[in-house]
């Protein structure tokens, strides 16, 4: 029981970290500055975990039923999907920019939180491989594999939580300003696009996927 609850705390910590990698904040960066609102920001966050979790938690269960695995090229095609979505999410900003960004209505708020756990369930489905193993590895039955999922996704949850919490205040904070407003929305997208370039060509030439 102690050993299951150490790999559990170390789960949960890892969740946090995972929550941190550059490819998910700069995916909800892109999202952040559309809400004006610090409670709508963070549960940008959330929903990105939310999602993130269940399709590792759905991915999982699938290959622990049929006794499969995720083919080597299938994974770096997941993590090629996560660049162009990041492209796209970059894109997006900018065509919004010009826009006036006030508080959305409570309609347009819950197709952001939908939006934002689609793509945690893009970033899920990219690092279900890696995932996948350690998870075998380090515990030895499917409920312990799905509790230490659980608590993974708990961390990533709160890292999220507490990452758009703090990328949001100068969001937040400049909607006064219109000009810092778009300076921050327009950095947000550069950095997204660039960002989505190197992964798809990191993926693509020095991972294998286009050799």
């Amino acid at each position: 029981m102690g050993s299951l609850l150490g790999i559990l705390g170390i789960g949960f910590l890892l969740g946090l970290k995972h929550a941190l990698e550059p490819d998910h904040i700069i995916a909800v960066s892109t999202m952040a500055g559309k809400q004006k609102s610090l409670f709508h920001s963070s549960f940008l966050g959330v929903f990105w975990g939310i999602g993130h979790t269940l399709t590792l938690l759905g991915v999982f269960l699938i290959l622990a039923i049929t006794k499969g695995s995720i083919p080597q090229k299938w994974g770096m095609a997941f993590e090629m999907g996560v660049g162009v979505m990041l492209i796209y999410l970059g894109i997006l900003s900018f065509l919004t920019l010009k826009k006036n960004h006030i508080k959305k209505p409570t309609k347009e708020n819950k197709q952001f939180f939908l939006k934002s756990m689609f793509i945690g369930q893009i970033h899920g489905l990219a690092g279900s491989a890696a995932m996948t193993l350690l998870v075998v590895s380090a515990v030895d039955s499917i409920r312990s594999a799905v509790l230490y999922i659980g608590v993974f996704g708990a961390g990533t949850i709160l890292g999220m939580l507490l990452f758009t919490f703090a990328i949001s205040l100068p969001f937040v904070f400049s909607g006064k300003t219109q000009k810092l407003d778009r300076i921050l929305t327009g950095s947000a997208a550069i950095v997204s696009i660039c960002y989505g370039i190197y992964y798809i060509y990191l993926m693509g030439y020095q991972e294998g996927f286009f050799i």
